[in-house]
């Protein structure tokens, strides 16, 4: 909520867009000031904030405060006026108690302006300390895309092997995500290759960035070239695109770790990074996506925080029918999955582990024990979060 708010003259709504924005400006009264397009230029901008300045001071609230939002945040907060923002599940409440069903840019604008002048318990603020934040975003969206690409790249080569040589893709496919076999991928990347190559080169090639586990794989490769003697047809089409497809692959987790080596540097310097790291399970990048999806938003309760995060159950009842209860499949998604990741993970937690048992003991499936550890684990964040204290393992007779 905008602690400011009685200062506030003007309230100007803005629906964002990627190449135009819509604005309408209201007074204290509900008068209209403005209501037109606005280009997403500094400029432009600019321009619609000198010219509503006269009128008072201004509340600039948006229903995307990052991505195609950024512009004219930065812009209001250089103007030296309040920047706010409308959440999403609150716009489309707050749309369903303005009349007509029409969705347009304008409505959409004056929707955002009235609930910023009558509800301003609604907004959220949009500090000047966020850019360290909107920047872990970035790259934590960035890194997202490079993991999707890294999974489509290692199952295309993964596909590939078992197409030309499935003995072979049983014993490189597990191991695509170590360089060493990359490497041999676009040195001798087809059966005949490595057959040609022999048993010498192989372990001396995959000694040099595997010391350890080098001579036993090129046993296990070698053992593999022997259980199929036909050339599948395409083979030597995969001479062209395994090497290929190997060096993408390197490439994307080479960047992977250039960007996690700036995410980490960023977790690091933001004040909650003790807080966070201290809970089971909780590495760089789950503590990177929690600050960018908790920190800065407000929580009344740990429900608040669970229901935001998608891991409340719903309700189902019917009469005596229908009777169940189910996961919420609304929320933040993003938060939910790396809550529900986080979760998988501290089952090597012996506390974590025993409440995941309790769970499947009481008839619970594996997919709802964890939701239950995750929401349970999400209570704890909130309220380490809320005192601003590490996590402290709950002793036996405590537990």
């Amino acid at each position: 909520m905008l602690g400011n708010h009685d200062d506030v003259e003007v309230f100007i709504g803005v629906d964002v867009g990627k190449g135009e924005h819509h604005a309408v400006a209201l007074d204290r009264a509900g008068k209209k000031l403005l209501d037109r397009a606005l280009p997403n230029d500094e400029a432009r901008i600019r321009e619609i904030l000198v010219e509503l300045e006269h009128h008072g001071r201004l509340l600039v609230v948006v229903d995307q405060p990052a991505t195609i939002g950024a512009l004219p945040v930065a812009v209001a907060q250089a103007a030296g006026a309040v920047v706010g923002y409308l959440p999403g599940l609150a716009m489309r409440r707050i749309a369903d108690l303005h009349p007509g069903e029409s969705k347009t840019d304008a409505r959409d604008a004056f929707i955002i302006a009235d609930a910023a002048r009558t509800m301003p318990h609604t907004l959220r603020s949009v500090q000047l300390s966020d850019v360290q934040l909107a920047e872990l975003s970035m790259l934590c969206g960035f890194d997202d895309d490079l993991a999707k690409q890294a999974t489509a790249t290692s199952n295309r080569i993964r596909g590939l092997l078992t197409q030309i040589h499935p003995a072979l893709e049983r014993v490189l496919g597990p191991r695509l995500d170590h360089p060493a076999v990359l490497d041999l991928l676009r040195t001798w990347p087809t059966p005949e290759a490595l057959r040609h190559a022999g048993r010498r080169r192989i372990t001396n090639r995959l000694t040099k960035l595997a010391p350890r586990m080098g001579a036993r794989l090129a046993d296990d490769i070698i053992e593999a070239l022997s259980r199929q003697t036909v050339t599948v047809v395409g083979t030597n089409a995969a001479t062209i695109v395994l090497p290929q497809l190997a060096a993408m692959l390197a490439g994307l987790h080479e960047s992977r770790l250039t960007v996690y080596a700036q995410v980490e540097a960023l977790v690091e310097a933001h004040p909650l990074h003790q807080v966070l790291m201290s809970l089971p399970a909780v590495g760089i990048r789950t503590a990177a996506r929690i600050l960018t999806e908790v920190a800065g938003k407000d929580f009344p309760t740990a429900g608040h925080l669970a229901s935001y995060a998608g891991l409340t159950p719903v309700t189902w009842r019917s009469g005596t029918s229908v009777r169940a209860d189910r996961a919420s499949r609304k929320g933040n998604k993003v938060l939910k999955r790396t809550l529900y990741l986080s979760a998988f993970a501290a089952l090597k937690d012996p506390l974590s582990r025993a409440y995941y048992d309790r769970k499947r003991a009481e008839g619970k499936h594996h997919n709802q024990a964890l939701i239950a550890l995750a929401r349970r684990r999400c209570d704890t964040l909130y309220a380490m979060l809320r005192d601003g204290t590490v996590y402290q393992a709950q002793t036996p007779t405590a537990a």
